[in-house]
């Protein structure tokens, strides 16, 4: 029995113990699907070479006739403690899961709030997917941590980890003993990865900031993204959420190579709010050193005809993506079957083109909607033309592009029940090779607390 990442190669079929297809490719770029649980299927190549992960017990009945190579994953041998809710700290947590760590989230007594999201837009709804997708693979433990007896059992935890993520604001933890100059001195070889609202200093440290605050207003995002005078628009939940918990899952990485060499840990510590300058980086770099920036513009005031959005008679959408404009001009020109415009004087050069951009991006209009999208786009794909579709969540999801570039994996509808099948949900967001991401199980509020905390002694 082995309970650490599981690589498979098959040379035939093997019946397993649950369901969970995932898709994956062989060494040579084969393409199949390993059915988790119901049968493990050879997809081709060298003596049917097909690998994969998970964390499930091996059956012992699996016939000796299959060549099973057990493999560590990337971070297998690590482990993480995450004290965190909602979504930043805990989607940090939910990545290195997915790459291998011994991820133990510790909760409080009533859980993480995340857990009954949609309870709290009056939903009922046992199964929510934003939870899942940061927080599967994970042990979860039970702690009061007001009490001696839950912060001794937190002691003992930290003493194992490797890493500690937080997203508590800072007085908080402070108040239980657990802010990273108390943590660190007890433990000085953890890392310990902060992430807040605004930051671990100033006036504003413990104020609280949901992305939609701190990183999507307070940030200059929001303001950047529309034309001035208007209302900015909501951000999508959970989008600057998960570009913090990619920033300081990067930032753990580095500290943990950087230990290998000096064997100390050290803080590791983003916010919402610099993360939200770091992405709009440019334009507020643009309006340091010039003193001045433009203001958004809306489809048609676009000063960059070549770099729009436009829409096809079918009302499907797709964007321009010329962004060097006296490169792509001539092939658009081409595509469109209106040679003229390269001899109009109001567009033969990018700055006339700019000039005149309202009059340019009339005409797009008028002759995009004259043809449906596909019609359009295999003529850019015959001259150059550089697009790409503005898909929905329901294109996006059956997009074979997207499907081969790695962006899903499957998880069950209910654990309890196989037969109700699966559903498609985000991968995390990098490949590697010889290793595919198979999603671990979503526990519940202290279901592993007897297992992690008797392993521990206590």
């Amino acid at each position: 029995v082995v309970d650490d990442e599981l690589a498979v190669c098959c040379s035939q079929d093997v019946e397993l113990d649950h369901v969970c297809p995932q898709p994956m490719r062989g060494p040579k770029g084969e393409q199949g699907v390993l059915l988790l649980g119901l049968r493990c299927s050879t997809v081709g190549g060298d003596e049917g070479s097909v690998h994969g992960s998970a964390r499930y017990r091996r059956p012992p009945e699996l016939p000796a006739t299959i060549r099973v190579a057990w493999t560590a994953a990337m971070l297998s041998g690590y482990r993480v403690v995450e004290l965190a809710i909602w979504v930043a700290g805990p989607a940090s947590g939910g990545l290195l899961a997915d790459w291998g760590a011994d991820v133990i989230k510790v909760e409080s007594p009533a859980g993480d709030p995340m857990r009954a999201m949609f309870g709290a837009i009056g939903v009922e709804q046992d199964r929510v997917p934003p939870y899942e997708l940061d927080n599967r693979g994970k042990r979860c433990v039970m702690l009061d941590l007001t009490t001696d007896t839950g912060k001794a059992s937190m002691d003992a935890l930290l003493a194992t980890a490797d890493v500690f993520i937080t997203n508590m604001r800072p007085d908080a933890l402070e108040r239980l003993g657990f802010d990273h100059e108390s943590v660190r001195a007890r433990f000085p070889r953890i890392v310990y990865a902060s992430v807040t609202g605004y930051g671990l200093h100033g006036a504003d440290r413990d104020r609280p900031g949901y992305d939609i605050g701190a990183f999507w207003a307070r940030s200059s995002l929001a303001h950047s993204m529309v034309p001035t005078g208007e209302y900015p628009i909501p951000l999508k939940s959970g989008m600057g959420d998960h570009i913090t918990a990619v920033t300081i899952t990067t930032g753990i990485l580095a500290a943990l190579l950087n230990r290998e060499k000096t064997g100390e840990g050290r803080l590791v510590e983003t916010s919402l709010l610099r993360t939200g300058t770091y992405v709009n980086g440019w334009d507020i770099g643009i309006r340091s050193y010039f003193g001045r920036i433009a203001s958004a513009r809306t489809h048609a005031q676009s000063q960059v005809p070549l770099l729009n959005c436009y829409r096809a008679a079918d009302g499907k959408g797709f964007w321009l993506i010329g962004l060097e404009g006296d490169r792509h001009w001539p092939g658009l020109v081409a595509a469109l079957g209106r040679p003229d415009l390269r001899e109009d004087e109001r567009f033969r050069s990018g700055s006339a083109r700019k000039k005149n951009s309202e009059a340019l991006v009339a005409i797009f209009d008028e002759l995009f909607a004259s043809a449906p999208r596909d019609e359009w786009t295999a003529r850019f794909d015959e001259h150059d033309v550089w697009w790409s579709p503005v898909n929905s969540i329901a294109d996006v999801l059956e997009d074979p592009q997207a499907e081969a570039a790695g962006a899903w994996v499957e998880m069950p509808r209910d654990p309890a029940d196989p037969a109700a099948g699966t559903y498609r949900i985000a991968a995390s967001p990098v490949t590697f090779s010889d290793y595919v991401q198979i999603p671990g199980a979503v526990h519940a509020v202290g279901q592993d607390t007897d297992e992690v905390l008797g392993a521990l002694g206590r």
